[in-house]
């Protein structure tokens, strides 16, 4: 995932008035799709879960979808890498970066007749939509497993900045873990990127040094999840399955499953009048987004039966986030009868109780 703020887009999901467009938007020819990639479709994580719901997409629109490869955060390279294909005739653009938003924005401006689609981004418009996924259901359910498969109950969670999408994944986790184990913490290392294996290593190997035997993550490479087999403890992964990586310690993953939501999505592009949420897309489990890849065989089929159970209550509507909740000091952030809101997800700047974080 590609974020440098926390999205500005999300802290209006429920705040501040509705926008409308005037009208549906309606493509002037035959869709014809393309997929920017930020980076190698073979990366092992972000990337290739797009590139690895592609064929399942074609499949679902009945058309062949192109793709390039390796396009920076940089306005320089995003603009000529749409254009090429815009020039083709492609006229349904999806991007897969953070880093685009305010180059597809322009874009959506300056080729009207094209829709454009973003994952992580911030930017909407009348062509443009935005997209994320709800990660904290998919990780509520890997914390589950972890806190079951722990014995001394010290979990560990890799991740790349604290900023509203990842600190929620983490305080999901730590949730899940309670409801296995109420006396299950998770110890938290920031690395301050999205893609260091070696920092993701030495932040591993520290957690396995203090005993903790599960560990979590939310960063790009599958780097936590190759050490944690090293050292004959556990691990769950992110972005996709990772026991590709790491069979004996892998228990489970939060894994993205783009084609659920993209092939509808794209399928309303096709149909007219299309209607891109003015805040951007935000699917959960239900609609696409990401869902748990279960299980190492491991993992005994009663705790199994116990995540796929709430992962059933989730899409039926169970909300992880339900009052009461406090943070770490003591503050309420969640109050009983309430259920954390759209814009508070985004702007999560705290930790539940059980999460300590270290730098």
């Amino acid at each position: 995932m590609r974020w440098t703020t926390i999205p500005v887009l999300a802290a209006a999901l429920t705040g501040g008035a509705a926008v409308a467009y005037a009208a549906g938007f309606t493509l002037s020819a035959p869709p014809k799709i393309a997929f920017l990639y930020f980076a190698d479709k073979t990366d092992g994580g972000w990337t290739q879960a797009f590139d690895e719901a592609r064929p399942k997409i074609e499949k679902a629109v009945d058309m062949q979808i192109p793709f390039v490869e390796n396009v920076p955060e940089v306005a320089g390279q995003i603009t000529p890498a749409a254009e090429r294909f815009i020039q083709r005739g492609y006229n349904v653009i999806i991007g897969t970066a953070f880093g685009y938003s305010d180059t597809f924005k322009e874009l959506s401006n300056k080729y009207p007749k094209v829709a454009f689609l973003n994952a992580s981004g911030t930017t909407n418009g009348a062509n443009l939509e935005s997209f994320y996924g709800r990660t904290y259901e998919s990780q509520y359910l890997c914390g589950m497993i972890a806190g079951a498969m722990s014995k001394s109950g010290k979990l560990g969670f890799v991740a790349a900045h604290p900023i509203g999408p990842v600190n929620w994944t983490i305080n999901a986790y730590e949730l899940g873990a309670q409801k296995m184990n109420p006396k299950a913490t998770v110890t938290v290392v920031f690395t301050g990127a999205w893609n260091d294996p070696v920092k993701e290593r030495a932040a591993a190997q520290a957690m396995a040094d203090q005993g903790i035997d599960v560990i979590g993550q939310h960063v790009d490479t599958p780097t936590p999840q190759i050490v944690a087999q090293e050292r004959g403890i556990y691990g769950t992964g992110h972005h996709r399955d990772l026991r590709e990586f790491a069979p004996k310690a892998t228990l489970c993953s939060s894994a993205w499953t783009w084609d659920k939501f993209l092939a509808p999505e794209l399928k309303k592009v096709a149909a007219g009048n299309w209607e891109p949420n003015p805040y951007g897309a935000f699917p959960g489990i239900k609609d696409g987004g990401t869902d748990i890849a279960c299980c190492n065989s491991v993992v005994p089929k009663e705790v199994v039966d116990k995540v796929m159970a709430e992962r059933d209550a989730i899409i039926a509507g169970k909300q992880i986030f339900a009052g009461p909740i406090k943070d770490t000091a003591g503050t309420v952030r969640v109050a009983e009868g309430k259920s954390l809101d759209d814009a508070g997800f985004w702007k999560m700047d705290w930790f539940v109780p059980g999460v300590i974080t270290q730098k």
